[in-house]
């Protein structure tokens, strides 16, 4: 601007000049003093230099250039004028935080700030290239001052879960609109593009997957390996002792004399008539018949004895023979499929059979060709003591030690 200065005195007057007002930090008069003869007017020049910066908001501003003379200073005139600042845009947008984790739906926030010096109104949209997102933005968002923040909330939600497999990365764009709340000439209001991710998790992990892959096959190898190696064990058992048992039965029992000498398997048959036997010579009648006792039935048997153990811990578990019965073991089979570390010890009633380390065996089996027998009431008796649980095939290590015990034979009826 231009300032026109007139000496109306009668003498030689210098003159100095000072803004006034909002406007006087950036305005300067060009030149600082001036002298003038009576009578003369001469312009100097107002140069105003406002900044880029919210701190100068959009609109008039008054503005006052005191001139003071050096020799009068009563004389001090002040001229005034209006000076009109242009608004400007000028924006900052922030998607806060970029990428979040979730099953089903997330939570972001859009931080505007406004760097221009009028006041902006800002309107939100988003955009999905897979069309597998929802947006939740607000409606209504407040206007923004100059130089104030503002943090908008929205939220992405998926449409269908996913139960298995890998972690979904789901890219999607928030576009930030800002609007002037009056026209600006020279800037266009810039639009801004935040990319974000939301990365969508399974609901059920992949540990837990291979956890009930591994359990399956824990399962199958029992059903198909295991369970089949113990059965066939009791089956080849039963099968020679019941082939020992027709051997004993196909034999006579009992000791007498016959019609042609003396010895032993009963009365010898004679030609034309049926079997007698004789007493001996100066014998009791009756005295040297062969006396027939009633053969004991059996039938083949087995029992499988589980003991399940906590660490440290001292666990037994019997089968109990029942009542006017034998059992006569002749297989035992023992499995320690968790590798657990410890003891186990196997009793027959009251007599005790071996006492292993559970670390030195998986699969362990012992064979007798005499039977062991035991009686009626008493018990085959697993007892386990567990210092550490093994892993399994899983490879996840177990809670418990757990043990089988597989005891097969004949169980054989008393006679009455």
């Amino acid at each position: 601007m231009t300032l026109a200065v007139r000496n109306d005195s009668d003498i030689v007057e210098a003159y100095e000049f000072e803004a006034l007002g909002q406007c006087a930090p950036w305005t300067t008069v060009e030149p600082a003093r001036l002298s003038l003869y009576p009578g003369t007017t001469e312009n100097v020049t107002v140069r105003l230099r406002p900044p880029r910066s919210p701190d100068v908001p959009a609109g008039e501003l008054p503005l006052g250039i005191r001139v003071l003379p050096a020799e009068r200073p009563e004389n001090t005139v002040v001229s005034e004028s209006i000076v009109i600042i242009e608004p400007f845009v000028q924006t900052n947008a922030e998607l806060i935080p970029q990428r979040r984790h979730g099953w089903r739906s997330a939570r972001y926030a859009v931080s505007l700030l406004n760097l221009g010096n009028t006041p902006v109104s800002v309107s939100l949209s988003a955009a999905e290239t897979e069309g597998q997102l929802r947006f939740r933005i607000p409606r209504v968002i407040p206007e923004i001052g100059p130089g104030a923040r503002e943090s908008i909330s929205l939220r992405a939600r998926t449409r269908k879960l996913i139960w298995f497999g890998r972690p979904v990365t789901r890219a999607f764009r928030i576009g930030a609109y800002p609007t002037p709340d009056r026209p600006v000439a020279a800037d266009v209001p810039v639009k801004h593009d935040l990319d974000g991710e939301l990365v969508q998790r399974p609901l059920l992990p992949r540990w837990l997957l291979a956890l009930l892959a591994a359990l399956l096959a824990l399962l199958l190898a029992w059903f198909m390996l295991v369970r089949p190696t113990i059965r066939s064990a009791a089956d080849e058992a039963a099968q020679n002792r019941v082939q020992q048992i027709a051997d004993q039965a196909s034999q006579p029992s009992g000791t007498g004399t016959g019609a042609s000498g003396t010895g032993k398997g009963g009365a010898q048959p004679q030609t034309g008539g049926a079997p007698t036997s004789q007493p001996p010579a100066g014998g009791n009648p009756g005295a040297g018949e062969p006396t027939q006792q009633p053969a004991a039935v059996g039938r083949q048997h087995s029992e499988t004895i589980e003991v399940r153990t906590k660490p440290g811990g001292h666990g037994s578990v019997s089968y109990t023979v029942p009542p006017k019965t034998v059992f006569r073991i002749t297989d035992i089979l023992l499995a320690n499929q968790q590798g657990d570390e410890g003891l186990i010890t196997i009793v027959f009633g009251e007599r005790t059979i071996t006492t292993i380390a559970l670390e030195t065996f998986r699969n362990q089996d012992y064979h007798w060709v005499t039977p062991i027998e035991v009686p009626e009431g008493a018990k085959v008796t697993a007892t386990v003591t567990c210092t550490k649980p093994g892993t399994p095939a899983t490879g996840i290590q177990a809670r418990d030690c757990l043990q089988l015990l597989n005891v097969s034979g004949e169980l054989v009826n008393l006679p009455r």
